[in-house]
């Protein structure tokens, strides 16, 4: 959620510093700070609330150093201000620490070792870095009274502190949360995500759960909870600064939505030969097909996208598919089956809730697959096999082109087993040719913007409330388009499964409500036309999505016709740009809605 970065060896550390937090603002933009000093212990501590640029205000050219931490912050334990920003310090002003994550036991720490202590603000934070310096008060050297206080805390946490008596070295560590060591010559960085630091490094060591790291201008340790110390070899970070920046794009979400369609070719170059045939780790395939069956755990549009690809997998390999949200799974699991298989979808790859799934599921030793779009990412290393949606970074907060990634990586992955059972469905599907279909007719909804951007005018420039109503897959798109209309618009739209919606939630249909209809599915179009009708007649302002060989006349967005399993794929397209343009004609920042983070890394 929050973002951290450090460097130790570089003059200009504090433009390092900036210019990582920049990179992940997308994390959490309430309030940021950094922390800079050298080794004559010229010190800075500059904090504000709201974006980075609000913090780069408050800057001069002499608030310069060799070492120094920084955050961006997503609050969790109080309330966004100035006080409860990062970097903390301690009482004595000796020690500065800042924090990802959530510390569950932080009410036992102050009880226990903290009551005679007055917190200036009210994050769990603070009490982390007090109860450093109750451990150094005792007589426990920093790093001592580090690991110390990490034997003490639970929950979960990354962490970068700075001794100003001793600032030639950072202390790290991490559990649950995402933290990289990226090395430089004579220099070495500290990031919550590797895109923070490429202007820097590509070069990256990644830090297992409940280690701790010392990080030096030119070495750097590592230790696990035993004290024993870790060798690992760096990877480096297949990743293109062009892709992190917007280019001509005035966001990043307009960017993106204009990606799909390379994204999908891109899907076919990387899981498809040249005679179009799938290529899939076979084991993946042989576990797969040896599973009863298959259980998706994901979170908000990763769920969404779980859903269509139940629909796909199931109908090409004869699997049953459980869809569910992981932050329930994981402390109400339900009965599974003897041979289950799990699929974790995750666009960044930590969101925290699926891992706390994925680790139950390794202790039983049941087989799991991550799809997500960050190599070296949490679910990916720690799940047994992983498929990257190879989507390209995706910043904005509301997910498009990772959503589509997910689904046509799942249409791969069915096509594979499908083909290795022998169902007629899909040895009869040319995954490669139908989403090379899918990619041109992404592009040609794509060009329709300035036609959506006047119906958006006419539908949602004045209303509280909207709908989006489908069934089948219909209904999972409208899950989807619904969730990003209110989260970066926040007009409280919800989706619904058409024929529902005379089992209550028609009562809440007045004159000029906007209903979204999505009719896709030669099965059930009339009834959810029907359905449609039903609206109209109580008052609501329809707004009809369809198929081209379905469509009638008076439908505002008509797409051209696409294979039946991967109708999402482009019937998704004109309800991201309905959410874009809302929301931009609303007046309020697209990328970065109040209250959401990108990468969601706590429970």
């Amino acid at each position: 959620m929050c973002g951290i970065v450090g460097i130790i060896g570089k003059e200009n550390a504090t433009d390092v510093l900036v210019q990582g937090l920049e990179k992940l603002e997308y994390r959490g933009y309430d309030s940021a700070g950094i922390f800079v000093t050298d080794k004559d212990r010229q010190e800075h501590l500059v904090k504000s609330l709201g974006r980075i640029a609000d913090l780069q205000n408050k800057l001069n050219p002499e608030i310069q150093g060799t070492i120094g931490i920084g955050h961006t912050r997503w609050a969790t334990h109080g309330k966004p201000s100035e006080r409860n920003a990062h970097p903390h310090t301690s009482s004595n002003q000796r020690f500065i620490l800042v924090h990802n994550g959530v510390i569950e036991n932080f009410e036992e720490i102050k009880q226990e070792f903290l009551q005679n202590k007055q917190l200036e603000g009210e994050t769990d934070t603070e009490i982390v870095v007090y109860l450093i310096e109750y451990f150094s008060n005792i007589g426990m050297t920093t790093k001592e009274a580090f690991k110390k206080s990490l034997s003490v805390i639970k929950g979960s946490y990354a962490f970068a502190l700075i001794d100003k008596h001793n600032p030639e070295m950072i202390y790290v560590a991490k559990n649950k949360s995402p933290l990289l060591i990226g090395l430089g010559d004579n220099f070495n960085v500290i990031c919550s995500d590797a895109m923070a630091m490429l202007t820097e490094t590509n070069h990256f060591v990644e830090i297992a759960d409940g280690e701790m790291v010392i990080v030096k201008a030119d070495k750097i340790e590592i230790e696990d909870q035993k004290g024993n110390l870790v060798y690992r070899e760096s990877y480096e970070a297949q990743l293109d600064l062009s892709d992190i920046e917007k280019g001509t794009y005035p966001y990043y979400m307009l960017k993106e939505i204009d990606d799909q369609p390379t994204v999908m070719r891109r899907v076919v170059q990387e899981y498809t030969d040249s005679f179009g045939e799938t290529v899939i780790n076979q084991e993946i395939i042989d576990h797969v097909t040896d599973s009863d069956r298959i259980y998706i755990i994901a979170c908000g549009t990763s769920y969404n996208a779980g859903w269509v690809g139940k629909a796909i997998i199931e109908k090409m390999t004869n699997t049953p598919v459980e869809v569910h949200l992981s932050s329930e799974f994981g402390y109400n699991m339900p009965l599974l089956s003897e041979k289950p298989f799990f699929i974790f979808l995750s666009q960044s790859g930590e969101t925290a809730d699926s891992r706390q799934v994925l680790v139950q599921a390794n202790e039983f030793s049941y087989p799991s697959l991550t799809l997500t779009n960050v190599a070296g990412s949490t679910l990916s290393r720690e799940a047994d096999y992983t498929l990257l949606l190879h989507a390209g970074p995706e910043i904005a907060v509301a997910s498009t082109k990772a959503y589509t990634a997910q689904i046509a990586v799942l249409a791969v992955l069915a096509k594979a087993v499908g083909d290795h059972k022998g169902n007629q469905s899909s040895l009869d599907f040319d995954i490669a040719h139908e989403l090379s279909v899918i990619a041109a007719v992404m592009e040609t909804m794509i060009d329709e913007k300035m036609v959506i951007s006047q119906l958006v005018e006419d539908y949602l420039a004045t209303t509280r409330n909207a709908f989006y109503i489908g069934r089948g897959v219909d209904y999972y798109v409208s899950m989807e388009a619904s969730l990003k209309l209110k989260e970066i618009s926040y007009i409280q739209a919800e989706g619904f499964a058409a024929g529902e919606l005379k089992h209550g939630t028609i009562a809440l249909i007045e004159e000029g409500t906007p209903v979204f209809g999505v009719v896709t599915d030669k099965k059930t179009a009339a009834h959810t036309r029907g359905n449609l009708k039903e609206v109209e007649s109580r008052g609501a302002h329809n707004f009809v999505i369809s198929l081209q060989s379905l469509a009638k006349e008076t439908d505002q967005v008509i797409i051209p016709d696409v294979h039946p399993l991967l109708t999402p794929l482009v019937s998704i397209i004109p309800t991201q740009l309905i959410a874009y343009f809302a929301t931009l004609q609303r007046g309020y920042d697209v990328d970065k809605p109040r209250n959401l983070a990108k990468s969601v890394t706590v429970e």
